[in-house]
């Protein structure tokens, strides 16, 4: 199966080795919306049983790839997406499986403008994980560019 061919889920899964490590699911990946998921697994837990702070720190970080590979990734031949910094806020103690929901901070227009311009574009993820029972657990923002090929 060709990248074209791919969808974002399958493709991120066979580019990225620690989605696949983690076995997080891809449960929606859209332009609009990304929402990824963390099974519970044992091997991946803290102190206190939930899932480890690095493995939700992937969760949310994937989540928000997912989406900018789904709103940009027919730019891929101009632009390179990369991460630029990441903030994450841990809210609520999270137990069992957790699920990453993640939306674009910038209509996917105004960015496309920007690159077309000749510009290096910039611009925000935000990522809300939550619990099975749909209690908040961490909040995540992260900031994309979008950088040209030189």
């Amino acid at each position: 199966m060709s990248a074209d061919q791919m969808s974002v889920g399958e493709l991120l899964a066979a580019t990225v080795p620690m989605a696949r490590t983690l076995k997080l699911e891809f449960l929606e990946t859209t332009a609009e919306r990304a929402v990824l998921r963390l099974p519970d697994q044992p091997e991946y837990h803290n102190h206190v049983g939930g899932p480890h702070a690095g493995a939700m720190f992937t969760l949310a970080e994937s989540a928000s790839g997912a989406i900018v590979v789904a709103a940009f990734g027919d730019r891929m031949d101009r632009a390179v997406p990369l991460a630029v910094k990441a903030e994450i806020a841990y809210r609520k103690l999270a137990m069992g499986e957790v699920t990453a929901t993640a939306t674009l901070g910038r209509p996917i227009a105004d960015i496309v403008a920007e690159l077309d311009a000749g510009g290096r574009p910039e611009f925000s993820v935000q990522v809300s994980i939550a619990r099975a029972d749909g209690a908040v657990t961490g909040e995540m923002e992260i900031v994309w560019t979008l950088r040209p090929h030189s």
